[in-house]
């Protein structure tokens, strides 16, 4: 009789969270070893590291360019077209609603029938969202091409979940942070391509869109060379009902948040659609545990790190927008008028004031990725959420130089790169590959929504409280303090961050998923899917006569 084969949970299976990694994440044993475990990883042949990271970047970029580009050109948009500052704003509300819906469906299709061809797709999508922007010559077919490039927004989860089936796990944290560096960095390219396009009497808005569409084409072109099929997609049926459920709670519940100045926040508009949110959600909670296939398994939400990261991702979200819509306004406010404010133009508060932000966050990006492997997901994300309190304290107290708003700029933007680079570690801690698209698709979903809440608190304290005794002709302007109130909830917004990672996330070890094979590896079709089975015991893979292979994948403790 054999000897008797004990599976032990290899250390590389945590090198992307604690730890410096000692190989490649993969630990392999011969075929014919029976019970033997080995740790998932990419197959040979794979794409090399670098290329793939560098063709996810600019398709990351593309996220939030779609985001932010339409912002500083607003007012040129109202005056070529004629309309009115209510009837343009929806140009973002637009985008803000599309990606709402079609996130959590396109990363649920990733999962099912592979990332790639959600990938190609969705970048089709935000060419052709832009090809449209830069023709359409009306606010309707300017409408639509913005809910086309909304769908953007969903290139991001995708992305993060290709590198998780292609990297190894040493890799993973260093290529996680760079992508979503680019991504943070995106707005500030964005602003400051747009003001430079929109510079001189004839410049118009189409040249921004093209500017979008190039890009959206480099991205499209980067990941058609670049991004392999998924190894093994989790198929199934999409469970449609769930997905019209969820899309009809977060518009109902997004388009007040967006429209709630222009519409009044007690209006019956505004408390109609909150409630009919209300009602959606608990129909959407009750349809998806009934369906067999549900698009969100609400067990997987309700997992510790995955709510908590979800809480750390709309604390983000609002800390990102009370920055940039704060600085910006701030920045613009002429002097000689309000007592404050430096008098900036769009281009300049774009390249003086919000770039030194967005450089910093690409940069910091890299550090996260380096301190999650050597300090632990949890701690990084804490000092990033430290350096977000003392960027806004800066802000809120000392906003009276310039060195002082790009100061406290630099400092939130690290606090947004180690966020970004931090928050898909615990997705992929607290999920399985064939469910990490639609989680970090809803982890998107839930900075989408800090962004829109804190877009409008921070307007609704602006109009609050402007000064007395303007000028005749002269614009209404906010109230100092208002800006210090507005500053102030972003740190607070971090401080509560602080707390999600050092109390919410906290540093459980998620059961292993073991993946058993029938018999030797060499025995199995190829690219045929192993069967799985989760565990939270080490398993025995052996018995007397066992002849398999047994496969351990599980990203350890955080």
């Amino acid at each position: 009789m054999p000897p008797a084969h004990r599976t032990r949970r290899p250390r590389s299976v945590l090198s992307p969270f604690r730890g410096r990694d000692r190989g490649r994440g993969r630990a392999s044993a011969p075929a014919s070893a029976p019970g033997r475990v080995r740790i998932a990883g990419p197959a040979p042949g794979s794409v090399p590291a670098p290329v793939l990271v560098l063709a996810l970047g600019p398709a990351a970029m593309v996220v939030s360019t779609m985001q932010t580009l339409v912002v500083p050109i607003l007012p040129v948009i109202r005056d070529e077209l004629s309309l009115t500052s209510s009837a343009a704003s929806w140009l973002i509300t637009a985008t803000l609603l599309s990606a709402a819906v079609s996130t959590p469906l396109l990363g649920r299709l990733g999962d099912q029938r592979g990332k790639r061809p959600v990938l190609l797709g969705v970048l089709a999508l935000a060419v052709a969202g832009s090809v449209l922007a830069a023709t359409a010559g009306s606010l309707p077919l300017l409408i639509t091409a913005r809910v086309l490039q909304g769908a953007s927004t969903a290139i991001f989860p995708l992305a993060l979940s290709v590198l998780r089936d292609e990297l190894p796990a040493g890799r993973l944290p260093g290529a996680m942070g760079f992508v979503s560096g680019t991504l943070a960095f995106g707005s500030g390219f964005a602003l400051v391509g747009a003001g430079l396009l929109t510079r001189g009497p004839e410049a118009g808005y189409d040249r921004v869109f093209w500017f979008a569409a190039v890009l959206s084409a480099v991205a499209l072109a980067a990941v058609a060379l670049a991004v392999p099929p998924s190894p093994h997609p989790a198929g199934g049926r999409t469970d449609w009902a769930g997905a019209a459920l969820l899309a009809t709670a977060l518009v109902l519940f997004l388009l007040p948040v967006s429209q709630g100045n222009a519409w009044g926040w007690g209006s019956p508009r505004v408390l109609g659609c909150l409630a009919g949110a209300a009602v959606a959600t608990a129909v959407w909670a009750l349809v998806e545990r009934r369906v067999g296939e549900p698009m969100v398994d609400l067990r997987m939400l309700l997992q510790r790190p995955v709510l908590f990261t979800n809480i750390a991702g709309v604390l983000l979200g609002f800390g990102l927008f009370t920055q940039f819509i704060g600085v910006s306004y701030l920045v613009q406010t002429p002097p000689e008028i309000a007592g404050y404010g430096f008098g900036a133009s769009v281009l300049r508060t774009s390249v003086v004031y919000l770039l030194p932000g967005a450089t910093a966050s690409l940069l910091a990006a890299q550090l996260g990725g380096a301190l999650v492997r050597r300090i632990g997901a949890r701690i990084t994300l804490a000092a990033g959420a430290c350096a977000g309190v003392a960027g806004f304290t800066v802000l809120a107290l000392a906003h009276g130089t310039p060195a002082a708003v790009v100061t406290g700029g630099v400092l939130t933007g690290i606090a947004v790169a180690f966020g970004f680079a931090t928050l898909p570690a615990f997705i992929v801690a607290g999920v399985p590959a064939h469910q990490s698209g639609i989680a970090n698709g809803i982890n998107s979903i839930s900075r989408s929504v800090g962004s829109s809440v804190a877009s409008a608190v921070v307007t609704t304290l602006l109009a609050a409280g402007t000064l007395p005794d303007l000028p005749p002709g002269a614009p209404a302007l906010p109230a100092e303090t208002q800006y210090t109130l507005s500053f102030g909830l972003g740190g607070a917004a971090f401080a509560l961050v602080v707390l999600v990672a050092l109390a919410g996330l906290r540093r459980d070890r998620p059961p292993a998923v073991v993946v058993l094979e029938a018999g030797p590896a060499a025995d199995r079709p190829a690219g045929a899917a192993p069967v799985s089975a989760a565990g939270a015991a080490p398993v025995s893979a052996g018995g007397p006569g066992a002849t398999g292979t047994g496969t351990v994948q599980g990203p350890g403790r955080l």
